[in-house]
């Protein structure tokens, strides 16, 4: 887990990266209900870092973090947006009670 510092993506990474550009573009199928324009989305950008939560000797869980620069959008419509997005992007409905997702406006 975590690959062994060699060449290469790990699957982890590989993970998150999908994470991150799945959810970047469900952002666009969040706005409508938000009454929002898809010009909100202007220069947005998502990343994703994924770590281990240690869950016991030998158990480790993955947990993922989203952070999302909107800079079209207040704070609090930005975190609307990412609330919105994490209920229809298909990798968070995928990890649903299984990954611990944080969500965070840059």
């Amino acid at each position: 887990m975590g690959g062994d510092d060699g060449p290469g993506t790990n699957p982890e990474q590989l993970l998150v990266a999908g994470d991150a550009a799945c959810f970047h573009s469900a952002m666009r199928h969040a706005l409508r209900p938000l009454g929002l324009r898809p010009d909100a989305l202007e220069g947005a950008r998502v990343t994703a870092k994924g770590h281990f939560d240690k869950g016991g000797p030998i158990t480790f869980d993955l947990a993922v973090d989203l952070e999302a620069e909107l800079t079209t959008l207040d704070a609090d419509k930005a975190h609307d947006v990412l609330e919105a997005t994490h209920e229809v992007c298909p990798y968070s409905r995928a990890t649903r009670g299984n990954v611990p997702v944080t969500l965070t406006v840059r």
